[in-house]
């Protein structure tokens, strides 16, 4: 019985290494467990966006509150991505262990449509954090004035992969315009997006993010007087039938030096994780998030949005076992 026993313990012990990865953690059980405490060393990466957009200043702080939390027994560090459909793409390969999304990108994932048709992703949800507003800033000696205006000209619609690409080609779609053959697209990550916008060579771009998002807040200042936020809200009948995520909200003027109250779609941001992380880990993560959201905001604004009231809603991305115990310890929802 004695080394029945011991011979239980040791593959034990050997699949939850085997299985953990590089978040070197071990994978949810059916039942959960119920512990909120990582009780050995362990590493995770944030896959966060585009360096001068939210995704990237938030997650960098909220790897090192989680860090800080644990007294470093969970150590989180951010990583400079090309963020949404990348982040998740990467985050079933194990690259990284923790993800911000677009909820629309995320709901694509998980039932295997757009950018992952026929290859649903085994992803979960830690909660729903901010909201995303689509913002489109156009060169004011571009004549352009509405989305169709920008019919012909060039146009950054954010990095590869995404979610700010596939926002943009969604809203050109909706305006009647089609992204391939209708623009000139500058596939360009944030920081060079902006740099165009300031050469001259792009007219304008598309970047999904947070408010105020730095880099914006950079080209405002820079070029006072000559650029300008769009509205997309007219877009909106048609987003809302490729998904009822989409709303509209305003990006209020005082956001950017210059800039006017501009009606836009907006979609809410999930911090994903594989369905596969320990629940102890998913639970401290979870608690991380809301019980230290001042600190979050200190990094940015946007972090105001991150509330346990509208932590559950994640659907059709399921809740992961380890947040829904922090969430219920916290009283959220």
């Amino acid at each position: 019985m004695r080394y029945r026993a011991v011979l239980v313990t040791v593959l034990v012990g050997a699949a939850l290494v085997a299985c953990g990865g590089r978040q070197e953690a071990a994978p949810a059980s059916p039942g959960g467990g119920g512990s909120c405490e990582v009780t050995r060393d362990t590493r995770i990466s944030i896959a966060t966006g585009n360096t001068g957009g939210v995704y990237y200043v938030l997650g960098g702080r909220f790897g090192e509150v989680v860090t800080q939390a644990t007294d470093g027994k969970l150590k989180a560090t951010a990583a400079e991505t090309g963020a949404s459909v990348q982040n998740i793409q990467q985050l079933a390969a194990g690259t990284h262990q923790v993800a911000f999304s677009l909820a629309d990108s995320a709901a694509d994932a998980v039932v295997g449509k757009g950018a992952f048709e026929g290859k649903p992703q085994r992803i979960a949800a830690l909660g729903r954090i901010y909201p995303n507003y689509t913002q489109v800033v156009a060169r004011s000696d571009a004549g352009i004035n509405s989305v169709a205006d920008l019919r012909g000209k060039r146009v950054s619609t954010g990095s590869p992969k995404s979610g700010t690409e596939v926002i943009a080609n969604r809203v050109l779609a909706s305006a009647g315009l089609n992204p391939e053959r209708d623009v000139s697209a500058q596939r360009l990550d944030l920081g060079a997006s902006v740099d165009g916008m300031k050469d001259g060579t792009v007219d304008a771009l598309f970047f999904s993010g947070g408010l105020p998002t730095p880099n914006i807040t950079d080209l405002f200042t820079s070029l006072r007087g000559k650029v300008k936020l769009l509205g997309t809200d007219g877009q909106l009948t048609e987003m809302r039938k490729i998904n009822p995520v989409y709303q509209v909200a305003t990006i209020p003027g005082a956001t950017y030096p210059g800039a006017v109250d501009t009606p836009t779609i907006v979609v809410p941001n999930l911090l994903l994780v594989p369905t596969t992380m320990d629940p102890a880990v998913a639970c401290v993560l979870t608690r991380t998030l809301y019980e230290r959201t001042a600190e979050l905001v200190a990094a940015n604004p946007s972090a105001r949005d991150i509330t346990r009231q509208n932590a559950r809603a994640t659907d059709p991305v399921p809740l992961h076992p380890g947040a829904a115990r922090a969430l219920d310890a916290l009283g959220a929802g």
